[in-house]
């Protein structure tokens, strides 16, 4: 039913249960899945977990991509078993992975439902943003602690 899977992380603990999901949903269909971060478009880089930013002299987003990038790498190389690919893009988080989904023939986005009750609910989220737009089926993690 599946054969290329997508899934959006900013390495948070909340994203990390997508992330969990879509491996989870990959490995049952055979499917290959699709890590995907998106770094703001701005001047610095602020590393999570820690009160640390570090400029881009560039001002570009050259920076953020490629410590992005080594942290996807890392995140796959946890998800054994599974073919995985990793792609940083640039801007927002709902057009980064819409993105990915559409360039890689995704037949399945996971997201994490956060955003989707109080003001995000009504203003939009990253979860609602992905299903209106989706080519293919999404799946809504519920990635909030029980």
């Amino acid at each position: 039913m599946f054969d290329r899977v997508v899934v959006g992380t900013d390495g948070s603990e909340r994203a990390r249960r997508a992330v969990d999901l879509a491996a989870e949903v990959a490995r049952r269909f055979g499917a290959a899945l699709e890590l995907v971060t998106v770094v703001p478009e701005r001047d610095a880089i602020g590393v999570v977990g820690a009160s640390v930013a570090v400029a881009d002299p560039t001002g570009s987003t050259a920076l953020r991509k490629a410590a992005a990038l080594e942290a996807l790498e890392a995140l796959a190389k946890e998800l054994s078993g599974l073919e995985v690919r990793c792609h940083v893009e640039s801007g927002s988080a709902a057009e980064g992975i819409l993105k990915v989904a559409e360039a890689v023939g995704a037949d399945c986005i996971v997201v994490g439902n956060r955003g989707m009750t109080g003001a995000r609910r009504v203003l939009g989220s990253v979860p609602a943003t992905v299903a209106h737009h989706a080519p293919c089926h999404v799946l809504v993690a519920k990635t909030d602690s029980d």
